[in-house]
């Protein structure tokens, strides 16, 4: 859904299966931005993202966590592990994805935006 929404809205957007393939991706391809899901197979999106904050390569690349988790504590450890935004599956909303995505994008001061 997430990636049909972006590919309407004119961005590129590939799909990893998992966190440890889309770190491969990262290393490989230079995305300009990451939307991750928290349950992922092999590394959760929290693992991903903390790995990334890790990598200099990556550190700067911003991250979207989408998730169903609804908790206090999976909320601030989303942030904690460097999220720049939380955003519900139960409360998405395409507009807000967008939007969200724009303002991230447009602070990377990139022009090819790869999702």
């Amino acid at each position: 859904l997430q990636k049909n929404i972006l590919l309407a809205a004119g961005y590129e957007s590939e799909i990893a299966n998992d966190g440890v393939e889309a770190l491969e991706c990262l290393h490989r391809d230079g995305w300009d931005l990451v939307v991750a899901d928290v349950d992922m197979p092999r590394m959760t999106g929290f693992e991903l993202t903390e790995r990334m904050r890790a990598d200099e390569r990556l550190r700067d690349i911003p991250v979207i966590i989408v998730t169903s988790r609804d908790t206090v504590d999976d909320r601030r450890r989303g942030f904690e592990a460097g999220a720049d935004a939380y955003v519900l599956k139960r409360e998405f909303d395409q507009t807000q994805l967008l939007d969200t995505v724009r303002r991230l994008v447009g602070r990377a001061a990139r022009h090819d935006v790869n999702v």
